[in-house]
């Protein structure tokens, strides 16, 4: 019965209850503390463990780094091989594609050979049956021997005796068309008519004399003053073939009666009667044609299509220089190229546009001079601008490996950057420069030094003027893979095609009356200490 239990004792019941519930509760927090301590440990191993795990592997990681450290140098030194292995193979590739220009010019003129040979038996026939008529002109060969003895050019006597026997034969005797003498080259020395100064050497030298048809053999009627229209028809062969159409010499045999032919003839006859489907073919031809007729003298015929190739070179624009060869693109027809020539040529590029523009511009400031660039550095220390314009390609390069940029160098060839680009357009800047050089932009202090060294190379002048140009409204900055579009004609433009005149020269790439600026009043000159950048009319 609970009412006959006394306070006390419940006291005593309860208290028992709490120490019994107190012993549970510390033994239980005895066991989880050992279980602590064994975990404590366990992770306390497992931490030792990791450490020494990440001290092998920061070993390893520098042994790694190490490592890449060498195979970054091993490829720094595999890159530097490999530029120079490229630089050869431009230059390699560079000579055999001359190699193969004279081979196929050596090919094109055996190939004539043997129709020269086949009209040689024919001449040395004539020649015996003119053997009486000799004996009667040996009293003035005699004369003339006497007179050769005494030049100072003892090497050349058998050649001037040839010579003189020959025009004797054709002038007293029998004056035909052709004749025979020994030569050096493709007939270029001929068309000195100083018989006594002769020079050795020329376009190209042979191993031994070889037969050919010089300016007097096939142009008999001109040492009479015939005029072309009068010319026969193997004359007007014989000149195709020396001016290097020979490829049309045997349609032009059945079509042409005599030079009058040729004067009279269009573009549409040429392509149609001779087979002349080249534009640019034609184009040599009516100049050719025009400068027969008019009889004006100029410069630059002195200069054939294998000088072209070369000068190609010289401006950094070798990768033409086959499309400029099958063409048979020479001095005459460089300053009268239009766009459009250029674009049949293959030349796309604005920036290759521009570098031709001016390089013509620099060979009419030097009249045609074939040796105007200057190709290897000189003994002056500051370059003024009226001399960096002459500069080629490779001077250019070599002016960059003065000024610490050799690395970059190469990187020029078949960028068609040369003095006269630099110094005449003036849209190229050290950002257009920077940029054909492949710099990174993120190589400022590189792209700094190459803009000080070009403001020193241009001039004050020079870069003030450059300045005003690219702050001027509508000035459009020069890119390097800017490309040049024909020029299409609108439809009301179509009925004017008639009227124009041959010899305009609104569509030439570099005009004809470049020499004389109507804004300034004053010819242009490139001698001026001062270094003036004329203003170029972009026509592209």
């Amino acid at each position: 019965d609970g009412s006959d239990i006394s306070p006390a004792t419940k006291e005593n019941i309860h208290s028992n209850t709490n120490s019994e519930s107190y012993q549970d509760r510390l033994s239980r927090l005895e066991g989880d503390k050992q279980s602590l301590i064994l975990q404590v440990s366990v992770l306390t191993d497992q931490v030792e463990a990791q450490g020494v795990k990440i001290s092998d592997l920061e070993s390893s990681l520098v042994e790694h780094q190490q490592k890449l450290n060498s195979t970054e140098e091993m490829l720094q030194q595999e890159l530097l091989h490999r530029t120079s292995l490229e630089n050869q193979k431009l230059s390699l590739m560079g000579e055999v594609s001359y190699l193969k220009l004279t081979l196929a010019d050596m090919e094109g003129r055996q190939g004539q050979g043997a129709e020269k040979q086949h009209k040689a038996e024919g001449l040395f026939k004539e020649l015996r049956i003119l053997k009486d008529k000799v004996e009667q002109l040996e009293d003035q060969k005699l004369q003339y021997e006497k007179k050769l003895k005494t030049t100072k050019v003892k090497e050349n006597t058998d050649f001037l005796d040839e010579r003189r026997f020959q025009i004797f034969i054709q002038r007293f005797v029998y004056p035909h068309p052709y004749r025979l003498r020994r030569t050096q080259s493709g007939g270029l020395q001929a068309m000195d008519p100083d018989v006594s100064q002769f020079r050795r050497g020329g376009l190209r030298a042979t191993a031994g004399p070889r037969l050919t048809r010089t300016l007097e053999s096939y142009d008999s009627a001109r040492d009479m003053n015939i005029p072309f229209s009068q010319w026969t028809r193997e004359q007007v062969c014989g000149w195709l073939e020396d001016y290097g159409l020979g490829q049309y010499v045997s349609l032009t045999r059945q079509w042409v009666e005599n030079g009058q032919t040729l004067l009279s003839a269009t573009p549409q006859d040429f392509e149609k009667e001779m087979g002349m489907k080249n534009p640019l073919h034609r184009k040599k031809l009516q100049l050719a044609l025009s400068a027969v007729t008019t009889k004006v003298v100029e410069k630059s015929s002195e200069l054939d299509h294998i000088w072209v190739t070369r000068w190609l070179d010289d401006i950094g624009l070798p990768q033409y220089k086959d499309q400029f060869h099958e063409a048979r693109v020479d001095g005459r027809m460089i300053q009268y190229l239009t766009v459009n020539d250029l674009l049949t040529l293959k030349v796309t590029s604005q920036l290759h546009h521009l570098s031709i523009k001016c390089a013509i511009h620099v060979l009419h400031a030097n009249k045609f001079n074939p040796n105007c660039l200057r190709r290897r550095p000189g003994e002056e220390k500051q370059p003024s601008p009226s001399e960096v314009v002459q500069w080629s390609n490779h001077r250019v390069m070599e002016w960059l490996r003065a000024v610490d940029l050799a690395e970059y160098a190469p990187n020029l060839r078949g960028s068609g950057v040369h003095g006269g680009l630099i110094i005449l357009e003036p849209r190229f800047s050290s950002e257009t420069l920077a940029l054909l050089l492949n710099i990174p932009p993120q190589k400022t202090l590189l792209r700094r030094h190459l803009a000080t060294a070009f403001s020193a190379l241009v001039g004050t002048q020079g870069m003030q003027e450059k300045r005003e140009y690219g702050n001027a409204t509508g000035h459009v900055p020069l890119t390097t893979t800017a490309k040049v579009k024909p020029k299409k004609l609108g439809f009301t433009q179509f009925s004017h095609l008639r009227k124009r005149k041959p010899d305009e020269s609104a569509d030439y790439i570099c005009p004809t009356d470049w020499s004389t600026d109507s804004e300034w009043g004053f010819p242009i000159t490139f001698c001026s200490t001062q270094g003036w950048i004329p203003k170029l009319i972009l026509l592209i």
